[in-house]
């Protein structure tokens, strides 16, 4: 029974280690930063989009008189 009670005690301390939590916490993030860059790019290159900002800026730009 000791060895049981034993062999239990190990396995929860082994299946409560967190060794490298962290580091798949930065990779997720990171992936997911990247997912959103890619969508932003996409979403930027657009036709529509790019007109939509440069009269943006050129109104910005353009002193009333």
């Amino acid at each position: 029974m000791r060895a049981i009670r034993s062999t239990v005690r190990e396995l929860g301390q082994l299946l409560r280690r967190d060794d490298g939590a962290a580091t798949a916490e930065y990779a997720i993030t990171i992936m997911a930063a990247v997912g959103f860059a890619g969508l932003l790019v996409a979403i930027l290159r657009s036709g529509e989009v790019q007109g939509i900002l440069t009269d943006l800026v050129h109104r910005a730009l353009t002193v009333a008189g």
